[in-house]
Protein backbone atom coordinates (compact mmCIF):
# COMPACT_ATOMS: atom_id res chain seq x y z
CA UNK A 1 0.00 0.00 0.00
CA UNK A 2 3.10 2.22 0.88
CA UNK A 3 5.45 1.14 -1.76
CA UNK A 4 8.98 1.05 -1.21
CA UNK A 5 12.30 2.02 -2.63
CA UNK A 6 15.54 0.48 -2.98
CA UNK A 7 18.62 3.69 -4.16
CA UNK A 8 21.35 1.89 -6.15
CA UNK A 9 24.86 3.06 -6.10
CA UNK A 10 25.35 5.46 -8.82
CA UNK A 11 21.70 6.48 -9.28
CA UNK A 12 20.18 9.89 -7.61
CA UNK A 13 16.48 10.18 -9.08
CA UNK A 14 16.07 13.61 -7.67
CA UNK A 15 19.92 14.59 -8.85
CA UNK A 16 20.23 13.22 -12.05
CA UNK A 17 23.72 14.93 -12.21
CA UNK A 18 24.99 12.17 -9.58
CA UNK A 19 25.36 10.02 -13.03
CA UNK A 20 27.80 11.96 -14.60
CA UNK A 21 30.08 11.73 -11.25
CA UNK A 22 33.55 10.17 -12.85
CA UNK A 23 33.99 8.51 -9.66
CA UNK A 24 31.11 6.62 -9.41
CA UNK A 25 30.71 6.06 -13.15
CA UNK A 26 34.10 4.27 -13.14
CA UNK A 27 32.88 1.61 -10.29
CA UNK A 28 32.34 -1.52 -11.54
CA UNK A 29 29.24 -1.80 -9.48
CA UNK A 30 27.46 1.20 -10.32
CA UNK A 31 24.09 1.12 -11.78
CA UNK A 32 25.83 3.69 -14.61
CA UNK A 33 28.43 1.80 -15.47
CA UNK A 34 25.81 -0.70 -16.14
CA UNK A 35 24.84 -1.19 -19.97
CA UNK A 36 21.52 -0.16 -21.28
CA UNK A 37 19.84 -3.81 -20.97
CA UNK A 38 21.20 -4.82 -17.63
CA UNK A 39 19.86 -0.90 -15.95
CA UNK A 40 16.64 -2.14 -18.28
CA UNK A 41 17.07 -5.83 -16.48
CA UNK A 42 17.84 -3.68 -12.78
CA UNK A 43 14.36 -1.41 -13.49
CA UNK A 44 12.53 -4.51 -14.38
CA UNK A 45 13.75 -6.80 -11.46
CA UNK A 46 11.00 -5.32 -8.70
CA UNK A 47 8.11 -5.37 -11.39
CA UNK A 48 9.01 -9.03 -12.53
CA UNK A 49 8.83 -10.01 -9.15
CA UNK A 50 5.83 -8.52 -8.09
CA UNK A 51 4.27 -10.54 -11.02
CA UNK A 52 6.19 -14.01 -9.37
CA UNK A 53 4.82 -13.11 -6.36
CA UNK A 54 1.47 -12.04 -7.69
CA UNK A 55 1.42 -15.73 -9.59
CA UNK A 56 2.55 -17.87 -6.35
CA UNK A 57 0.03 -16.52 -4.13
CA UNK A 58 -2.68 -17.12 -7.17
CA UNK A 59 -1.41 -20.65 -7.20
CA UNK A 60 -1.89 -21.28 -3.35
CA UNK A 61 -5.27 -20.12 -3.49
CA UNK A 62 -6.43 -22.29 -6.50
CA UNK A 63 -5.35 -24.91 -4.77
CA UNK A 64 -7.27 -23.98 -1.72
CA UNK A 65 -10.30 -23.47 -4.00
CA UNK A 66 -11.25 -19.70 -5.62
CA UNK A 67 -14.60 -18.31 -5.40
CA UNK A 68 -15.30 -17.05 -8.68
CA UNK A 69 -18.36 -15.55 -10.69
CA UNK A 70 -19.66 -17.94 -12.87
CA UNK A 71 -20.03 -17.68 -16.72
CA UNK A 72 -24.20 -16.53 -16.76
CA UNK A 73 -25.41 -13.71 -17.44
CA UNK A 74 -27.27 -11.31 -14.70
CA UNK A 75 -28.85 -8.64 -16.68
CA UNK A 76 -28.79 -7.36 -20.18
CA UNK A 77 -28.79 -3.80 -20.62
CA UNK A 78 -31.68 -2.73 -22.90
CA UNK A 79 -30.42 -1.43 -26.79
CA UNK A 80 -27.31 -2.65 -25.98
CA UNK A 81 -25.42 -4.96 -28.71
CA UNK A 82 -25.68 -8.36 -26.65
CA UNK A 83 -29.23 -7.17 -26.02
CA UNK A 84 -29.81 -6.78 -29.73
CA UNK A 85 -28.37 -9.51 -30.58
CA UNK A 86 -30.85 -11.92 -28.27
CA UNK A 87 -28.58 -12.56 -25.77
CA UNK A 88 -30.65 -12.65 -22.31
CA UNK A 89 -30.37 -12.82 -18.56
CA UNK A 90 -30.05 -16.31 -17.45
CA UNK A 91 -27.78 -17.21 -20.58
CA UNK A 92 -24.50 -18.92 -19.89
CA UNK A 93 -21.23 -17.64 -21.96
CA UNK A 94 -19.52 -20.39 -23.21
CA UNK A 95 -16.92 -19.30 -25.83
CA UNK A 96 -15.93 -15.54 -26.86
CA UNK A 97 -13.83 -15.70 -30.17
CA UNK A 98 -13.55 -19.36 -29.88
CA UNK A 99 -11.84 -19.14 -26.30
CA UNK A 100 -13.49 -20.80 -23.92
CA UNK A 101 -14.76 -18.85 -20.98
CA UNK A 102 -14.78 -20.10 -17.20
CA UNK A 103 -15.70 -17.08 -15.81
CA UNK A 104 -17.40 -13.98 -15.62
CA UNK A 105 -14.37 -11.87 -15.57
CA UNK A 106 -12.99 -13.67 -18.54
CA UNK A 107 -16.25 -11.99 -20.34
CA UNK A 108 -15.48 -8.86 -19.17
CA UNK A 109 -11.36 -8.50 -19.88
CA UNK A 110 -12.40 -10.67 -23.40
CA UNK A 111 -14.84 -7.89 -24.68
CA UNK A 112 -12.73 -4.49 -23.32
CA UNK A 113 -9.26 -6.03 -25.01
CA UNK A 114 -10.80 -7.24 -28.17
CA UNK A 115 -10.77 -5.59 -31.88
CA UNK A 116 -13.19 -6.02 -34.40
CA UNK A 117 -16.36 -8.26 -33.87
CA UNK A 118 -16.81 -10.56 -31.26
CA UNK A 119 -18.28 -14.47 -32.11
CA UNK A 120 -20.09 -15.16 -29.00
CA UNK A 121 -21.68 -18.56 -28.13
CA UNK A 122 -24.12 -19.07 -24.90
CA UNK A 123 -26.36 -21.26 -23.76
CA UNK A 124 -30.05 -20.35 -22.90
CA UNK A 125 -31.69 -21.56 -19.60
CA UNK A 126 -33.87 -24.35 -21.75
CA UNK A 127 -30.34 -25.75 -22.80
CA UNK A 128 -30.47 -24.40 -26.49
CA UNK A 129 -27.55 -22.87 -27.70
CA UNK A 130 -27.10 -19.45 -29.93
CA UNK A 131 -23.94 -18.37 -31.85
CA UNK A 132 -24.33 -15.18 -32.74
CA UNK A 133 -21.40 -12.14 -34.42
CA UNK A 134 -21.65 -9.02 -31.60
CA UNK A 135 -19.98 -6.07 -32.36
CA UNK A 136 -19.22 -3.65 -29.14
CA UNK A 137 -20.04 0.01 -28.85
CA UNK A 138 -17.55 1.91 -29.95
CA UNK A 139 -16.14 3.47 -26.78
CA UNK A 140 -13.24 3.31 -24.98
CA UNK A 141 -14.50 0.59 -22.83
CA UNK A 142 -15.86 -1.47 -25.75
CA UNK A 143 -19.06 -2.62 -23.75
CA UNK A 144 -21.55 -5.15 -25.00
CA UNK A 145 -24.29 -4.54 -21.73
CA UNK A 146 -24.13 -7.63 -19.94
CA UNK A 147 -23.79 -7.76 -16.08
CA UNK A 148 -23.00 -10.59 -13.38
CA UNK A 149 -25.55 -12.98 -12.91
CA UNK A 150 -27.61 -13.74 -9.93
CA UNK A 151 -27.72 -16.89 -7.66
CA UNK A 152 -30.40 -17.88 -5.08
CA UNK A 153 -28.76 -16.89 -2.49
CA UNK A 154 -29.38 -13.56 0.14
CA UNK A 155 -25.88 -11.88 0.31
CA UNK A 156 -24.09 -11.27 3.74
CA UNK A 157 -23.95 -7.62 4.22
CA UNK A 158 -20.64 -6.12 5.78
CA UNK A 159 -23.02 -3.92 7.89
CA UNK A 160 -26.62 -4.93 8.04
CA UNK A 161 -27.68 -1.32 9.57
CA UNK A 162 -26.05 0.38 6.50
CA UNK A 163 -26.57 -2.64 3.81
CA UNK A 164 -29.75 -3.94 4.64
CA UNK A 165 -30.37 -7.27 2.20
CA UNK A 166 -34.48 -6.08 1.22
CA UNK A 167 -35.26 -2.83 0.13
CA UNK A 168 -37.22 -0.87 3.21
CA UNK A 169 -41.10 -0.64 2.24
CA UNK A 170 -41.51 -3.83 0.04
CA UNK A 171 -42.91 -6.94 0.48
CA UNK A 172 -39.42 -8.47 1.07
CA UNK A 173 -38.79 -6.50 3.78
CA UNK A 174 -41.91 -7.51 5.18
CA UNK A 175 -41.67 -10.99 4.80
CA UNK A 176 -38.59 -11.57 6.97
CA UNK A 177 -35.83 -12.81 4.75
CA UNK A 178 -32.40 -13.09 6.45
CA UNK A 179 -28.68 -12.85 5.44
CA UNK A 180 -27.72 -16.41 3.81
CA UNK A 181 -30.76 -17.41 3.38
CA UNK A 182 -30.82 -20.21 0.64
CA UNK A 183 -34.32 -19.71 -1.73
CA UNK A 184 -35.53 -23.52 -2.70
CA UNK A 185 -38.88 -23.13 -4.14
CA UNK A 186 -42.04 -20.64 -4.53
CA UNK A 187 -45.53 -22.12 -3.50
CA UNK A 188 -43.33 -25.70 -3.38
CA UNK A 189 -42.43 -25.44 -6.99
CA UNK A 190 -38.90 -25.99 -6.98
CA UNK A 191 -36.46 -23.24 -8.34
CA UNK A 192 -32.87 -24.47 -9.34
CA UNK A 193 -31.88 -20.50 -11.11
CA UNK A 194 -32.64 -17.07 -11.01
CA UNK A 195 -34.50 -17.28 -13.82
CA UNK A 196 -36.44 -19.87 -12.60
CA UNK A 197 -36.90 -17.77 -9.71
CA UNK A 198 -38.07 -14.78 -11.49
CA UNK A 199 -40.33 -16.69 -13.81
CA UNK A 200 -42.39 -18.18 -10.44
CA UNK A 201 -42.65 -14.52 -8.97
CA UNK A 202 -43.91 -12.93 -12.35
CA UNK A 203 -46.25 -16.01 -12.92
CA UNK A 204 -48.29 -15.18 -9.08
CA UNK A 205 -47.34 -10.97 -9.26
CA UNK A 206 -50.58 -10.33 -7.57
CA UNK A 207 -50.46 -13.03 -5.44
CA UNK A 208 -48.22 -13.44 -2.08
CA UNK A 209 -46.63 -16.34 -2.21
CA UNK A 210 -45.09 -19.02 0.10
CA UNK A 211 -41.27 -18.69 -0.47
CA UNK A 212 -38.96 -21.99 1.01
CA UNK A 213 -35.25 -21.29 2.17
CA UNK A 214 -32.49 -22.99 4.01
CA UNK A 215 -31.41 -20.82 7.15
CA UNK A 216 -28.99 -22.23 9.12
CA UNK A 217 -29.42 -26.13 7.73
CA UNK A 218 -32.87 -25.85 7.92
CA UNK A 219 -36.00 -25.45 5.67
CA UNK A 220 -38.30 -22.57 6.44
CA UNK A 221 -40.99 -21.02 4.50
CA UNK A 222 -41.60 -17.35 4.03
CA UNK A 223 -44.52 -15.82 3.53
CA UNK A 224 -44.23 -13.30 0.34
CA UNK A 225 -46.59 -10.71 -0.19
CA UNK A 226 -47.47 -9.44 -3.65
CA UNK A 227 -45.83 -5.84 -4.17
CA UNK A 228 -47.77 -3.64 -5.78
CA UNK A 229 -46.05 -0.29 -7.97
CA UNK A 230 -46.38 2.68 -6.64
CA UNK A 231 -47.67 6.10 -8.68
CA UNK A 232 -47.41 9.67 -8.72
CA UNK A 233 -51.05 10.60 -10.33
CA UNK A 234 -49.76 10.89 -14.25
CA UNK A 235 -48.96 9.33 -17.30
CA UNK A 236 -45.67 10.60 -19.75
CA UNK A 237 -45.87 10.37 -23.40
CA UNK A 238 -44.09 7.75 -25.61
CA UNK A 239 -41.21 8.07 -27.72
CA UNK A 240 -40.24 6.16 -31.08
CA UNK A 241 -39.25 2.47 -30.91
CA UNK A 242 -35.43 3.36 -30.44
CA UNK A 243 -34.11 -0.56 -30.87
CA UNK A 244 -35.20 -4.04 -32.25
CA UNK A 245 -33.73 -7.26 -30.74
CA UNK A 246 -32.73 -9.52 -33.91
CA UNK A 247 -34.50 -12.40 -34.67
CA UNK A 248 -37.69 -11.35 -31.95
CA UNK A 249 -40.95 -11.00 -32.75
CA UNK A 250 -40.89 -7.59 -33.72
CA UNK A 251 -38.06 -8.36 -35.92
CA UNK A 252 -40.10 -10.81 -37.85
CA UNK A 253 -42.85 -8.65 -38.12
CA UNK A 254 -41.37 -5.80 -39.39
CA UNK A 255 -41.02 -3.00 -36.96
CA UNK A 256 -38.04 -0.73 -37.47
CA UNK A 257 -36.03 1.58 -35.31
CA UNK A 258 -38.02 5.01 -35.37
CA UNK A 259 -41.06 3.39 -36.00
CA UNK A 260 -43.93 5.11 -33.97
CA UNK A 261 -46.41 2.63 -32.05
CA UNK A 262 -49.78 4.31 -32.15
CA UNK A 263 -52.51 1.51 -31.00
CA UNK A 264 -52.40 -1.81 -29.77
CA UNK A 265 -55.51 -4.30 -30.42
CA UNK A 266 -57.37 -1.01 -31.26
CA UNK A 267 -56.38 0.54 -27.88
CA UNK A 268 -54.71 3.83 -28.28
CA UNK A 269 -50.87 4.63 -26.21
CA UNK A 270 -51.32 6.90 -23.84
CA UNK A 271 -54.78 7.64 -23.29
CA UNK A 272 -55.81 3.80 -23.01
CA UNK A 273 -52.24 2.21 -22.30
CA UNK A 274 -49.73 3.64 -19.87
CA UNK A 275 -46.78 3.64 -22.03
CA UNK A 276 -44.46 2.70 -18.88
CA UNK A 277 -46.86 -0.56 -18.79
CA UNK A 278 -46.60 -1.81 -21.86
CA UNK A 279 -44.57 -4.72 -20.90
CA UNK A 280 -47.32 -5.88 -18.83
CA UNK A 281 -49.86 -5.78 -22.04
CA UNK A 282 -47.97 -8.08 -24.38
CA UNK A 283 -46.25 -10.65 -21.59
CA UNK A 284 -50.28 -11.17 -21.25
CA UNK A 285 -50.66 -12.14 -24.11
CA UNK A 286 -47.81 -14.52 -24.93
CA UNK A 287 -49.28 -17.34 -27.85
CA UNK A 288 -51.59 -14.51 -28.79
CA UNK A 289 -51.72 -12.22 -32.19
CA UNK A 290 -51.42 -8.66 -31.12
CA UNK A 291 -52.19 -6.24 -33.50
CA UNK A 292 -50.08 -3.06 -33.50
CA UNK A 293 -51.11 0.09 -35.26
CA UNK A 294 -47.98 2.15 -35.89
CA UNK A 295 -46.48 5.46 -38.36
CA UNK A 296 -43.21 5.08 -40.50
CA UNK A 297 -41.64 8.50 -41.38
CA UNK A 298 -40.50 8.26 -44.97
CA UNK A 299 -38.06 10.86 -46.54
CA UNK A 300 -39.50 13.58 -48.21
CA UNK A 301 -42.82 12.55 -47.62
CA UNK A 302 -45.97 12.01 -45.21
CA UNK A 303 -45.59 9.42 -42.63
CA UNK A 304 -46.90 5.90 -43.81
CA UNK A 305 -49.37 4.01 -41.55
CA UNK A 306 -49.15 0.13 -41.20
CA UNK A 307 -50.85 -2.55 -38.97
CA UNK A 308 -48.30 -5.10 -37.96
CA UNK A 309 -49.60 -8.52 -35.84
CA UNK A 310 -46.68 -9.84 -33.57
CA UNK A 311 -46.90 -13.02 -30.89
CA UNK A 312 -45.38 -12.35 -28.00
CA UNK A 313 -42.99 -14.93 -26.63
CA UNK A 314 -43.95 -15.91 -22.86
CA UNK A 315 -41.37 -14.06 -20.93
CA UNK A 316 -41.96 -12.26 -17.41
CA UNK A 317 -42.57 -8.43 -18.41
CA UNK A 318 -40.47 -6.63 -16.45
CA UNK A 319 -37.27 -9.40 -16.59
CA UNK A 320 -35.16 -6.64 -18.22
CA UNK A 321 -35.84 -3.23 -16.32
CA UNK A 322 -34.18 -0.25 -17.32
CA UNK A 323 -31.26 -0.08 -15.16
CA UNK A 324 -28.97 2.70 -15.93
CA UNK A 325 -29.63 5.91 -16.98
CA UNK A 326 -29.35 5.42 -20.37
CA UNK A 327 -31.54 1.95 -20.56
CA UNK A 328 -35.03 2.27 -22.82
CA UNK A 329 -37.94 0.45 -21.59
CA UNK A 330 -37.98 -3.16 -22.97
CA UNK A 331 -40.93 -5.09 -24.28
CA UNK A 332 -38.83 -8.35 -23.88
CA UNK A 333 -41.78 -10.76 -25.36
CA UNK A 334 -41.51 -9.39 -28.49
CA UNK A 335 -37.65 -7.65 -28.74
CA UNK A 336 -38.41 -3.78 -28.99
CA UNK A 337 -37.51 -1.12 -27.01
CA UNK A 338 -38.43 2.80 -26.77
CA UNK A 339 -38.65 5.44 -24.76
CA UNK A 340 -40.37 7.18 -22.70
CA UNK A 341 -40.60 11.28 -22.91
CA UNK A 342 -40.06 13.03 -19.88
CA UNK A 343 -43.72 15.16 -20.95
CA UNK A 344 -47.01 15.01 -18.56
CA UNK A 345 -49.53 13.50 -21.16
CA UNK A 346 -52.64 12.93 -18.40
CA UNK A 347 -53.11 13.47 -15.11
CA UNK A 348 -55.29 11.58 -12.81
CA UNK A 349 -58.07 13.50 -11.25
CA UNK A 350 -57.76 11.49 -8.00
CA UNK A 351 -54.20 11.45 -8.10
CA UNK A 352 -51.38 13.27 -6.16
CA UNK A 353 -50.11 15.16 -9.25
CA UNK A 354 -53.59 17.03 -9.80
CA UNK A 355 -53.51 18.45 -5.90
CA UNK A 356 -50.33 19.67 -7.02
CA UNK A 357 -51.89 21.63 -9.97
CA UNK A 358 -49.35 19.34 -12.63
CA UNK A 359 -51.37 19.09 -15.87
CA UNK A 360 -50.87 17.91 -19.14
CA UNK A 361 -47.99 19.05 -21.55
CA UNK A 362 -45.94 19.81 -18.27
CA UNK A 363 -42.44 18.94 -18.92
CA UNK A 364 -40.56 16.78 -16.16
CA UNK A 365 -37.08 18.13 -15.68
CA UNK A 366 -35.67 17.38 -12.04
CA UNK A 367 -36.88 14.64 -9.76
CA UNK A 368 -35.19 14.33 -5.87
CA UNK A 369 -35.23 11.24 -3.72
CA UNK A 370 -34.67 12.59 -0.05
CA UNK A 371 -33.79 10.45 2.83
CA UNK A 372 -36.46 11.30 5.63
CA UNK A 373 -35.06 12.28 9.20
CA UNK A 374 -34.32 8.91 10.59
CA UNK A 375 -35.32 6.83 7.45
CA UNK A 376 -33.52 3.46 6.72
CA UNK A 377 -31.18 2.70 4.37
CA UNK A 378 -31.57 2.19 1.09
CA UNK A 379 -29.86 1.07 -2.14
CA UNK A 380 -29.37 4.42 -2.84
CA UNK A 381 -25.75 5.99 -1.10
CA UNK A 382 -26.67 9.41 -1.29
CA UNK A 383 -28.95 11.27 1.23
CA UNK A 384 -30.73 13.24 -1.46
CA UNK A 385 -30.06 11.67 -5.12
CA UNK A 386 -30.74 14.49 -7.50
CA UNK A 387 -31.70 13.24 -11.02
CA UNK A 388 -31.72 16.03 -14.06
CA UNK A 389 -34.26 14.62 -15.93
CA UNK A 390 -33.54 14.49 -20.43
CA UNK A 391 -34.84 12.57 -23.30
CA UNK A 392 -33.55 9.16 -22.21
CA UNK A 393 -33.71 9.06 -18.35
CA UNK A 394 -37.15 9.16 -16.90
CA UNK A 395 -37.63 5.35 -17.23
CA UNK A 396 -34.82 4.77 -15.14
CA UNK A 397 -35.53 7.48 -12.66
CA UNK A 398 -39.20 6.32 -12.21
CA UNK A 399 -38.59 2.54 -11.91
CA UNK A 400 -35.97 3.55 -9.44
CA UNK A 401 -38.53 4.61 -6.90
CA UNK A 402 -40.10 1.10 -7.68
CA UNK A 403 -37.15 -0.73 -6.54
CA UNK A 404 -35.21 1.51 -4.21
CA UNK A 405 -36.72 4.63 -3.28
CA UNK A 406 -40.37 3.83 -1.57
CA UNK A 407 -39.28 4.91 1.74
CA UNK A 408 -38.14 8.22 0.28
CA UNK A 409 -39.10 11.98 0.18
CA UNK A 410 -39.95 12.44 -3.57
CA UNK A 411 -39.07 16.24 -4.86
CA UNK A 412 -41.04 16.68 -8.60
CA UNK A 413 -39.68 19.78 -10.74
CA UNK A 414 -41.78 20.66 -14.03
CA UNK A 415 -41.85 23.30 -15.77
CA UNK A 416 -44.57 25.35 -18.46
CA UNK A 417 -43.50 28.04 -20.42
CA UNK A 418 -40.23 28.14 -18.93
CA UNK A 419 -41.52 28.51 -15.24
CA UNK A 420 -40.05 25.53 -13.36
CA UNK A 421 -41.73 24.17 -10.31
CA UNK A 422 -41.08 22.02 -7.15
CA UNK A 423 -43.09 20.14 -5.26
CA UNK A 424 -42.92 17.37 -2.88
CA UNK A 425 -45.23 14.76 -4.35
CA UNK A 426 -46.32 11.73 -2.24
CA UNK A 427 -46.30 8.45 -4.31
CA UNK A 428 -49.62 5.99 -3.86
CA UNK A 429 -50.41 2.31 -4.22
CA UNK A 430 -51.38 1.63 -7.57
CA UNK A 431 -55.12 -0.44 -7.50
CA UNK A 432 -53.88 -2.80 -10.34
CA UNK A 433 -50.67 -2.65 -11.22
CA UNK A 434 -48.29 -5.98 -9.45
CA UNK A 435 -44.45 -5.82 -10.17
CA UNK A 436 -43.29 -8.77 -11.61
CA UNK A 437 -39.87 -8.27 -9.56
CA UNK A 438 -37.85 -9.66 -6.76
CA UNK A 439 -40.39 -7.60 -4.38
CA UNK A 440 -37.80 -5.81 -2.85
CA UNK A 441 -35.29 -9.00 -2.03
CA UNK A 442 -31.52 -8.67 -3.07
CA UNK A 443 -29.69 -11.80 -4.27
CA UNK A 444 -25.79 -12.62 -4.30
CA UNK A 445 -23.94 -12.81 -7.38
CA UNK A 446 -23.70 -16.92 -8.75
CA UNK A 447 -20.32 -18.10 -7.74
CA UNK A 448 -18.59 -21.45 -7.39
CA UNK A 449 -15.63 -23.03 -6.38
CA UNK A 450 -12.50 -23.29 -8.71
CA UNK A 451 -10.20 -25.48 -7.18
CA UNK A 452 -7.26 -27.20 -9.00
CA UNK A 453 -7.06 -30.99 -9.01
CA UNK A 454 -3.16 -31.07 -9.04
CA UNK A 455 -0.26 -28.62 -8.58
CA UNK A 456 0.18 -28.48 -12.49
CA UNK A 457 -3.18 -27.52 -12.90
CA UNK A 458 -2.90 -24.61 -10.22
CA UNK A 459 0.08 -22.98 -11.50
CA UNK A 460 -2.30 -23.46 -15.01
CA UNK A 461 -4.88 -21.31 -13.32
CA UNK A 462 -2.76 -18.98 -11.23
CA UNK A 463 -1.11 -17.87 -14.49
CA UNK A 464 -4.11 -17.44 -16.23
CA UNK A 465 -5.52 -15.13 -13.12
CA UNK A 466 -2.45 -13.58 -12.90
CA UNK A 467 -2.55 -12.45 -17.00
CA UNK A 468 -6.29 -11.57 -16.35
CA UNK A 469 -5.40 -9.52 -13.64
CA UNK A 470 -3.16 -7.22 -15.29
CA UNK A 471 -5.62 -6.41 -18.02
CA UNK A 472 -8.02 -5.39 -15.33
CA UNK A 473 -5.73 -3.10 -13.81
CA UNK A 474 -4.43 -1.74 -17.13
CA UNK A 475 -8.55 -1.77 -17.70
CA UNK A 476 -9.23 -0.17 -14.81
CA UNK A 477 -6.95 2.89 -15.12
CA UNK A 478 -7.77 2.84 -18.67
CA UNK A 479 -11.46 3.42 -17.22
CA UNK A 480 -10.07 6.39 -14.90
CA UNK A 481 -8.32 8.31 -17.75
CA UNK A 482 -11.94 8.16 -19.48
CA UNK A 483 -14.10 8.64 -17.17
CA UNK A 484 -16.19 5.45 -17.33
CA UNK A 485 -14.94 4.55 -13.68
CA UNK A 486 -15.30 7.37 -11.23
CA UNK A 487 -11.91 7.88 -9.34
CA UNK A 488 -14.27 8.34 -6.24
CA UNK A 489 -14.07 4.58 -6.11
CA UNK A 490 -9.99 4.39 -5.78
CA UNK A 491 -8.57 3.14 -2.66
CA UNK A 492 -5.42 4.15 -0.96
CA UNK A 493 -3.34 2.20 2.23
CA UNK A 494 -7.00 3.00 4.66
CA UNK A 495 -8.71 1.34 1.82
CA UNK A 496 -6.70 -1.55 1.14
CA UNK A 497 -6.24 -2.17 5.00
CA UNK A 498 -10.38 -2.23 5.30
CA UNK A 499 -10.18 -4.92 2.07
CA UNK A 500 -7.22 -7.57 3.43
CA UNK A 501 -9.61 -7.35 6.83
CA UNK A 502 -12.55 -8.18 5.22
CA UNK A 503 -10.94 -11.03 2.87
CA UNK A 504 -9.42 -12.13 5.38
CA UNK A 505 -12.58 -12.49 7.49
CA UNK A 506 -13.96 -14.50 3.87
CA UNK A 507 -11.31 -17.38 4.26
CA UNK A 508 -7.82 -17.96 3.75
CA UNK A 509 -8.22 -18.30 -0.42
CA UNK A 510 -10.31 -15.26 -0.57
CA UNK A 511 -7.37 -13.47 1.62
CA UNK A 512 -4.44 -15.18 -0.40
CA UNK A 513 -5.89 -14.52 -3.40
CA UNK A 514 -6.68 -10.07 -2.73
CA UNK A 515 -2.69 -10.09 -1.38
CA UNK A 516 -1.79 -11.50 -5.20
CA UNK A 517 -3.99 -8.78 -6.66
CA UNK A 518 -2.17 -6.31 -4.77
CA UNK A 519 1.28 -8.03 -6.14
CA UNK A 520 0.00 -7.60 -9.33
CA UNK A 521 -1.42 -4.08 -9.24
CA UNK A 522 1.89 -3.03 -7.87
CA UNK A 523 3.60 -4.31 -11.13
CA UNK A 524 1.64 -2.78 -13.43
CA UNK A 525 1.43 0.63 -11.22
CA UNK A 526 4.96 0.39 -10.86
CA UNK A 527 5.75 0.33 -14.68
CA UNK A 528 3.72 3.54 -15.72
CA UNK A 529 5.43 5.50 -17.82
CA UNK A 530 5.76 8.29 -14.96
CA UNK A 531 9.34 9.79 -13.81
CA UNK A 532 10.12 8.15 -10.04
CA UNK A 533 8.57 4.96 -11.03
CA UNK A 534 10.15 2.24 -12.64
CA UNK A 535 7.97 2.53 -15.54
CA UNK A 536 9.78 6.40 -16.22
CA UNK A 537 13.15 5.02 -16.05
CA UNK A 538 12.62 2.37 -18.75
CA UNK A 539 11.01 4.88 -20.95
CA UNK A 540 14.24 7.06 -20.78
CA UNK A 541 16.32 3.99 -21.05
CA UNK A 542 14.54 3.11 -24.27
CA UNK A 543 15.60 6.84 -25.41
CA UNK A 544 18.93 6.80 -24.07
CA UNK A 545 19.16 3.13 -26.32
CA UNK A 546 17.46 4.44 -29.18
CA UNK A 547 19.49 7.98 -29.75
CA UNK A 548 22.77 6.52 -27.91
CA UNK A 549 22.44 9.52 -25.88
CA UNK A 550 21.38 9.95 -22.09
CA UNK A 551 18.73 12.35 -21.63
CA UNK A 552 18.83 15.45 -21.21
CA UNK A 553 19.94 16.17 -16.82
CA UNK A 554 17.72 19.23 -16.94
CA UNK A 555 14.46 17.14 -18.35
CA UNK A 556 15.56 14.46 -16.25
CA UNK A 557 15.21 16.61 -13.65
CA UNK A 558 12.10 18.67 -14.07
CA UNK A 559 10.48 15.33 -15.54
CA UNK A 560 10.94 13.99 -12.33
CA UNK A 561 10.10 16.28 -9.88
CA UNK A 562 6.81 16.77 -12.27
CA UNK A 563 6.48 12.77 -11.36
CA UNK A 564 7.00 12.96 -7.71
CA UNK A 565 4.32 15.61 -7.46
CA UNK A 566 1.71 13.84 -9.62
CA UNK A 567 2.48 10.70 -7.30
CA UNK A 568 2.29 12.73 -3.77
CA UNK A 569 -1.25 14.16 -5.39
CA UNK A 570 -2.67 10.84 -6.16
CA UNK A 571 -1.65 9.44 -2.37
CA UNK A 572 -3.36 13.17 -0.96
CA UNK A 573 -6.01 12.43 -3.22
CA UNK A 574 -6.86 8.52 -2.18
CA UNK A 575 -5.70 9.14 1.23
CA UNK A 576 -8.82 11.78 1.52
CA UNK A 577 -11.23 9.48 -0.13
CA UNK A 578 -10.42 6.57 2.29
CA UNK A 579 -11.13 8.75 5.00
CA UNK A 580 -14.17 11.03 4.18
CA UNK A 581 -15.48 9.72 1.08
CA UNK A 582 -15.43 5.78 1.57
CA UNK A 583 -18.65 3.85 2.87
CA UNK A 584 -16.70 0.73 3.07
Amino acid sequence: PLGGYVKMRGQDDMDPGEMTDAEIAEDPRSYTAKSVPQRMAIISAGVIMNIITGLMFFVIAFSAGVQVPERVVGYVQVGMPAWQHGIRTGDEILEINDREIHDFSDVMVATALSRGDLVIRVRHPDGEELTTTVQPEKTSTRKIGVGYGLGLQVPESPDITKFPVTAPGTAAARAGFEQLDQIIAVNKTPVATYSALLAELSRHAAESVNVTVIRKGAEQDLLLGAEKGVELGFRVSMGKVQAIQNGGPAAEAGILPDDRINKIDGLDVEKDLDPFRLTEYFSQHAGQEVKIALSREVEGGAPVKKEITVIPQDRPAWSEPPGSPESPLSIPSIGLAYFVVPVVFSVDAEGPAAALEIAPRDRITKIEYVRAPGGQPDEIAEDTLTMEIGEKNWAYAYWMLQESARTRIVKLTTSKADAPRTNEITPVESSDWYLQTLRGLSLDVLSSIRKAESLNDAIHMGWDHTVNSIRQVYLTLRGLVTGDISYKLVSGPIGIARTAYRTADMGFSHFVRFLGLISVNLAVVNFLPIPVLDGGHMVFLIWEGITKRKPNEKFVGIATWLGLVMLLSLIALVVYLDLFVSKL
